[in-house]
């Protein structure tokens, strides 16, 4: 049985025709390397009479892997283009389909040049004008049986390439608009391309200051019809032209943009490249019609996988919401205050996980999620690119490209909701997590007063951290706060005690002296839980929490209206109210003796809901 290979289709492939599907046969196969150590196949291709250097697309090496294609397969191209590389065309197969295996090599193709091309008279018309040329060989016996079962190649007509002109002027550009292609077939050898997606997630806007000097930048991830998803950043000027642009959940026509390494460290899709526009690129807003390109992408891992992820890896994540935390505010490194809110997720798998969001989800999914809690209404969550942390335990915190998506409607969400009324909510789960708070040091665990002295905190180089649900038991009035100096040092307020000149204030560190001081909290109080009494010292900020007034408020009371039985009344109300504690232990020098000091550095509200969901996880640790 003959194997008729399409006549002229390297040339005609060459020559920039792309719609052909021919019938063309592996001469070599050479895997090379780069120098992001990506595995890359180059082959050989020949229609019999002449041959041409091909890479193929990463998804297509499986194909190699497999043993599907070997050298003298027969194979067919189903999607290609072919691009000028260093001074040479080169053939870039994105898709194709193995006709034959095994075959043996059919005539002797010589490798194409340019120059190369036949002109348009000694052309065949067909291949009985040209017997001499003629590509039909038999196959084998051995091969003819097991091989040509399923063999119905495509038949093309032999190429018939356009005329070429010379010394005619100046050839207009081609502007016919590029190729809609899918993102999985995109790579550097291209030229010219267009992708159709929808945007799944949108970064903020960010600026940067490097050696280069100031600039801005943003991202967004696309997901196409197949399930293709790619990265796009714009730097500057192209923040300018597409921010406003840019909407979650829309359809873009996308082309002129430019391929580079994935930069792993930040993208956490699933493709090696990613776009970068610039002013030339063009972004286009396309109908969403027939809602081919689904609205998300999941790949959800259970919890109990997630106890085995690396650190820093980025994951989607589903599960019941059992538990929510207040927002606290929290200082960074960099000395800019952001939220924090701590909730708690559990699945199927027995096992439950610590999600913590960051900065605007705090106040937007957060605050709803808490207000379902409080109803009573224990909701679904989907995580979409969760970061994985691996202090002291597995937990999930939110990045920039985090998205949240509270009761979705899908099948996942749907199954994970039944089982949880079923039978999920009357379950006991293992946490991953341990009772972390995020932002310090690995030891700031849940802790009770008599571990502060049995585990002998504080007594280290470096401070130790805890929390500790306690009630006030006392709290000294005498010195609750003092005078503070207002005047700003550089971006940080002075704050140290100033003394009463007269009518006005003098701080002697600033050596100035002023008509109004400023007055803080330096509030001592003694806490105490099941297990034993401590005195804590609180600033400025708990201190407010604690008592639930100004300093300056009731300094005025005391000292300056003398009301001392309102005064002793606001002091008797606080007495006896429990608190979520966050507490830093440090020893200190006094004079010449070293004592331990525990300061508070939050104090938060007791949120039942989530105490009763810590005890019942705390219980769940017990019993296996």
């Amino acid at each position: 049985m003959a194997v008729n290979l399409t006549a002229n289709a390297i040339p005609a492939i060459v020559s920039g025709d792309l719609n052909l599907k021919p019938l063309l046969q592996v001469l070599d196969i050479k895997l090379i390397s780069n120098s992001k150590q990506q595995e890359r196949y180059r082959i050989l291709l020949s229609d019999a009479v002449s041959s041409q250097q091909a890479m193929l697309a990463t998804q297509l090496n499986d194909q190699l892997r497999a043993g599907l294609v070997k050298r003298g397969s027969i194979v067919q191209l189903i999607e290609y283009i072919c691009s000028p590389i260093q001074n040479r065309k080169i053939i870039v197969v994105l898709n194709m389909e193995t006709i034959i295996s095994d075959y043996e090599i059919i005539g002797n193709p010589k490798l194409f040049v340019e120059t190369d091309f036949p002109n348009q008279e000694a052309l065949p018309n067909n291949k009985m004008q040209n017997p001499s040329r003629s590509n039909s060989y038999h196959l084998p016996a051995q091969n003819a049986s097991c091989n040509m079962q399923n063999f119905k190649p495509t038949v093309q007509p032999p190429y018939q390439p356009p005329p070429f002109y010379k010394g005619h002027g100046a050839i207009v550009r081609n502007e016919a608009p590029a190729r809609v292609i899918p993102i999985a077939a995109l790579n550097p050898y291209q030229g010219r391309w267009a992708i159709k997606a929808r945007v799944t997630a949108k970064g903020d806007l960010r600026r940067y200051n490097n050696a280069k000097g100031d600039g801005k930048v943003f991202s967004f991830d696309l997901l196409d019809a197949d399930g293709g998803e790619i990265r796009v950043t714009c730097f500057n000027t192209a923040v300018d032209r597409f921010y406003d642009v840019i909407e979650v959940g829309r359809v873009y026509l996308i082309s002129r943009g430019n391929l580079k390494p994935a930069q792993k460290n930040f993208n956490h899709l699933k493709n090696e490249w990613e776009i970068l526009l610039d002013l030339s690129s063009a972004v286009e807003l396309c109908p969403d019609e027939d809602g081919s390109i689904p609205k998300q992408q999941f790949s959800f891992r259970s919890i109990s996988d997630i106890e085995n992820a690396d650190s820093n890896s980025i994951l989607d994540v589903i599960g019941v919401v059992i538990s929510v935390k207040p927002s606290v505010p929290i200082l960074r490194k960099n000395g800019m205050e952001t939220q924090r809110r701590i909730l708690n997720l559990k699945d199927c798998s027995g096992r439950s996980v610590e999600l913590t969001l960051w900065g605007e989800f705090c106040n937007r999914e957060g605050q709803m999620l808490q207000e379902m809690m409080d109803a009573g209404f224990f909701p679904t969550l989907a995580v979409k690119a969760g970061k994985v942390n691996d202090f002291s335990g597995k937990s999930i915190g939110t990045i920039s490209s985090t998205q949240l998506f509270i009761n979705p409607d899908f099948s996942e969400a749907h199954s994970l909701r039944e089982w949880y009324d079923r039978v999920g909510k009357d379950s006991a789960s293992l946490s991953i997590s341990k009772d972390i708070i995020p932002g310090g040091p690995k030891n700031d665990v849940r802790k009770t007063v008599s571990q502060i002295k049995d585990e002998g905190l504080g007594r280290s180089e470096k401070p130790d951290w805890m929390t500790l649900r306690a009630t006030i038991s006392f709290i000294k009035t005498d010195t609750f706060c003092y005078t503070a100096c207002p005047l700003m040092i550089g971006d940080r307020q002075c704050n140290k005690k100033v003394t009463r000149s007269g009518n006005r204030w003098q701080c002697d560190r600033c050596n100035q002296e002023f008509d109004e001081c400023d007055y803080r909290y330096l509030l001592q109080a003694q806490i105490l839980d099941h297990t034993g009494i401590t005195w804590v010292t609180a600033f400025q900020e708990t201190g407010e929490e604690i008592m639930g007034y100004p300093a300056k408020e009731l300094y005025m009371l005391k000292y300056e209206q003398q009301d001392d039985e309102k005064f002793a009344g606001i002091i008797k109300s606080r007495l006896f109210n429990q608190f979520v504690f966050r507490l830093k232990i440090k020893e200190e020098l006094y004079g010449d003796e070293q004592r331990v000091k525990v300061t508070v550095m939050k104090a938060g509200e007791v949120s039942y809901s989530s105490e009763s969901g810590y005890m019942l996880d705390l219980i769940s640790k017990f019993k296996v």
